[in-house]
């Protein structure tokens, strides 16, 4: 192992090591980007999470139970590496639960929803601290926004478009921990992305925590100044942008407009990802959810009626305090008979300060592992139904730039992850192919176009 600099290397001549950790969506990943850029900025040299470091930063979530032990794991990994690195924990959790965060041997520093876009102000000193700081504001004091952008990946951007929530669902803590709904101007988002397109990189996914509510907030108002709609039809007018994925839409707000622009657009792809989070009415109504099933399907439908290639993806909570077995096998038939292509299934755990905790029909550990397990073997035949659907079509995959046990891996425009024998001349390159067959892993094999 390389030598452990001293905590006072800003003041010598080594140059200091920063390593971040990202835990959660991609909106975090966008953020962590944008803070790593401070640092960058003062001189520091970014390294892998795993390596020697003087500062460590580890970007907190709260949406699941396990995200939250992650963070435990994290700080001993840190401090195994360097025992005298400093610890700055920041984010969802840090906002939500500092004092828990405090108590954690090895964490220096806790900000949380505000602060962290000051990190780099709050380590000046890179000594161990006695007593962890904590920084973290109540929370309706989090109603400004910074702009973020991740370009780390050398493939794609994650450009943050909008941030909080106004929605109350009773199992959700991110209004908790990020505010009020609010978004990005339009003139910010759009420079942004011509960042990204100068980068060289193909592929801009759009996050944040509610992307359809945006233009809410965008000057401080309370109401909207410009639509999601707008907002994509103003990036499809971005040149040098090749392709443009919404990461994630609530079904309430993905409405026939929105839908009809992708189909027609030639830069945004068809591929959308609509939180459901349970197939029974009496479920979303408990939760609070702004829908019902039959607008869901209306939704799927009319996404497959003018793109009958679109992924579609969906978000799943099995586990609701009161689900019963009815409820849930609902919930089950109801995915089973929608024209989708995946699930991503989340494990209901209870979050402090929610409303569903207070529910009194708790459903065991043990019947909710059993309900996972089911819905994630849907998924997998969901998955493999689309795929099969697709081979014989000629679509155009973007190459990532990871060498993945000797492989060269990427995605269709609609979301098929093929893979062919490792080459580092296609990286981030677009190429024109045909899908074939699947392999015994699930990827796609295919043949490129002369």
């Amino acid at each position: 192992m390389e030598n452990i600099l001293s905590s006072h290397t800003k003041e010598g001549t080594a140059i200091p090591r920063v390593a971040f950790h990202t835990l959660g969506c991609k909106l975090n990943f966008s953020e962590s980007a944008t803070i790593a850029r401070d640092f960058d900025n003062k001189n520091y040299k970014r390294v892998d999470f795993d390596s020697p470091a003087e500062v460590y930063v580890i970007n907190t979530c709260s949406v699941t139970e396990n995200a939250d032990k992650r963070l435990k794991g994290l700080v001993q990994k840190a401090l195994q590496q360097n025992p005298k690195g400093f610890i700055a924990a920041i984010g969802c959790y840090a906002q939500l639960q500092p004092e828990a965060i405090s108590n954690l041997d090895g964490v220096d520093l806790v900000l949380g929803a505000t602060e962290k876009f000051n990190l780099i102000e709050y380590v000046n000193d890179l000594s161990k601290k006695e007593e962890t700081e904590i920084h973290s504001c109540e929370i309706e004091s989090a109603n400004f926004y910074k702009s973020s952008y991740s370009t780390s990946d050398r493939t794609r951007a994650f450009l943050k478009v909008q941030d909080g929530c106004d929605y109350k669902c009773t199992y959700c803590t991110i209004p908790q921990a990020r505010g009020v709904s609010r978004s990005d101007t339009l003139v910010n988002v759009i420079a942004n992305a011509k960042k990204i397109a100068s980068s060289g990189l193909k592929e801009i996914v759009l996050t944040g925590v509610n992307i359809g509510d945006y233009g809410k907030g965008e000057y401080g108002n309370k109401k909207h100044e410009h639509t999601f709609l707008e907002l994509i039809h103003s990036l499809d007018d971005v040149p040098f942008i090749n392709r443009i994925r919404i990461s994630s839409i609530e079904p309430n707000l993905l409405n026939d407009e929105i839908i009809s622009f992708v189909a027609k657009s030639e830069h945004f792809v068809p591929h959308f990802h609509i939180p459901l989070q349970s197939g029974s009415d009496r479920i979303l109504k408990s939760m609070r959810r702004r829908y019902l099933t039959p607008l869901y399907t209306q939704r799927v439908g009319a996404i497959k009626e003018q793109m009958p290639h679109a992924c579609i993806g969906v978000d799943v909570i099995v586990g609701y305090p009161g689900e019963t077995e009815e409820d849930f096998l609902t919930s089950y038939r109801f995915l089973a008979d929608l024209d989708i292509s995946y699930l991503h299934v989340f494990t209901y755990s209870e979050r402090p300060n929610t409303e569903a905790t207070t529910i009194k029909e708790v459903v065991p550990q043990a019947i909710r592992n059993k309900r996972s397990k089911m819905l994630r073997a849907l998924s997998v035949k969901k998955r493999r139904a689309f795929y099969e659907s697709q081979l014989g079509k000629s679509f155009t995959v973007l190459f990532e730039g990871e060498n993945k046990k000797g492989y060269s891996t990427g995605f269709t425009e609609n979301y098929v992850k093929v893979r062919t024998p490792w080459d580092p001349k296609l990286v981030n390159t677009l190429q024109e192919i045909t899908l074939e067959t699947i392999d015994t892993e699930g990827y796609v094999r295919f043949s490129i176009k002369a």
